[in-house]
């Protein structure tokens, strides 16, 4: 019975010992299989993800290109005016140079020297102020000369008159001769008495031409002869220049075409003509046409005009170039529009219009006279009331989107405030 008990117990511990090694190797074949797997299953995530990058990079390669969004057009900042429609005047502009009313180049009309210089260089003088005083002693002793030349010749002359009385008287007893002889000697001194009076007038004359004098009211020039210099009647330099400055001309021209209109003009009474500065932007003085020349110069196609003003501030010099503006009618309704609209094209005139949706559009025409920074409208689609550009047309196509430039500075300049507000 105790040898079955061993038996019994060394079979069983036999088959422990055999159950321990195949559960060893069991769990050593599990833990050799694990990594294995493990290996695997990471290769093949490494290999899903590189496969799915590829593709991805692929597709973006390989992708078009995606068009970028039009941007809104913006609107040309420009400047804009107004087509009006009122009374116009029918103004010609003409380049003209002032011309004094009178000139005189003072000579000495006698011969001697100067004494006495009586005026100062650009001095308005009268008519009939001393200039110069020449030496008058010569012609002085030539004056008294001729008077005493005279009462000598009286003299005889008032003799022989008595002497014709008495043969008269004698009737009978005086021979027809004498009487004769007598009279004609009475016309002889009579007439030397009348030769002593006009050398007495000439002496006289010739004595006041020692006294030169203002022949016009005018302004003196420069000083061409100094005190103590000799001058003579044949000498060529004048002594001083006088210019009649008030009232004064302006010569200009028109074009030949206006003649008719100024004609016109003139029959109905006076021609305002302005005179301006040269650039146009000072008026000086306002005139009347005084007349216009008697023929048309060929050569340019024009005519020369003459307006006068009274110039009593001088703001006028002969010499001075200026601009003119004739007034030769006024047009009671006329369509006008702003002359910096006004744009030259292959096809004539043109402006830009501005519609009621901001778009701008060309729109020609042809144009008249010009006055006062407007141009009369004798034709086209132009009406009044509407929008023209006068500035910023080089930006400016034909349908373009334009802004006035002062609106969208002012709305520029709210923009930061609305932000600082949003911001708050």
């Amino acid at each position: 019975m105790l040898s079955d008990d061993a038996d019994h117990r060394a079979a069983s511990r036999s088959d422990a010992i055999e159950a321990a090694h195949k559960g060893g190797a069991v769990r050593h074949t599990a833990a050799v299989t694990r990594p294995k797997r493990g290996r695997g299953f990471a290769l093949m995530l490494v290999f899903l993800a590189a496969a799915g990058g590829g593709a991805y990079g692929y597709t973006r390669l390989n992708q078009p290109e995606a068009k970028p969004k039009a941007a809104a057009p913006r609107a040309v900042p420009v400047t804009l005016g107004i087509v009006e429609q009122g009374p116009f005047a029918l103004v010609s502009n003409g380049l003209g140079t002032v011309q004094a009313y009178n000139t005189v180049q003072v000579r000495s009309r006698v011969d001697g020297e100067i004494q006495q210089v009586a005026f100062r260089e650009g001095q308005t003088v009268r008519k009939g102020d001393v200039l110069v005083q020449i030496d008058p002693r010569p012609y002085q002793a030539t004056l008294d000369q001729a008077k005493s030349k005279k009462d000598q010749d009286t003299a005889n002359l008032n003799n022989a008159k008595a002497d014709l009385v008495r043969y008269t008287g004698l009737g009978a007893y005086a021979s027809r001769q004498q009487t004769e002889t007598q009279t004609a000697l009475v016309a002889q001194l009579t007439a030397q008495v009348a030769s002593d009076q006009a050398a007495i007038d000439n002496a006289t004359t010739q004595l006041s031409y020692a006294t030169i004098r203002a022949p016009i009211a005018g302004v003196t020039g420069f000083r061409q002869v100094d005190i103590g210099n000799i001058v003579n009647a044949a000498g060529q330099t004048p002594i001083v220049t006088i210019t009649q400055v008030e009232p004064i001309f302006v010569v200009f021209t028109a074009p030949e075409d206006q003649l008719p209109a100024i004609t016109a003009a003139m029959r109905t009474g006076d021609v305002p003509v302005e005179a301006w500065s040269s650039d146009g932007l000072t008026k000086l003085a306002d005139g009347k046409l005084a007349l216009f020349n008697n023929q048309v110069d060929t050569a340019t196609g024009t005519i020369r005009l003459k307006a006068v003003y009274e110039n009593q501030n001088h703001v006028l010099w002969p010499g001075l170039s200026v601009s003119t503006k004739m007034r030769v009618g006024i047009v009671a309704r006329a369509t006008t529009i702003p002359d910096n609209a006004i744009q030259h094209g292959p096809d004539g005139l043109f402006a830009f219009v501005v519609d009621e949706t901001d778009h701008a559009h060309q729109v020609a025409f042809k144009a008249g006279r010009s006055d006062s920074g407007r141009t009369q409208i004798l034709g086209g689609d132009l009406k009044p009331g509407e929008r023209v550009i006068t500035a910023g047309q080089y930006k400016v196509q034909d349908g373009s989107l334009v802004a006035e430039a002062h609106a969208s500075g002012a709305a520029q300049a709210t923009t930061p405030a609305h932000q600082v507000e949003a911001h708050r």
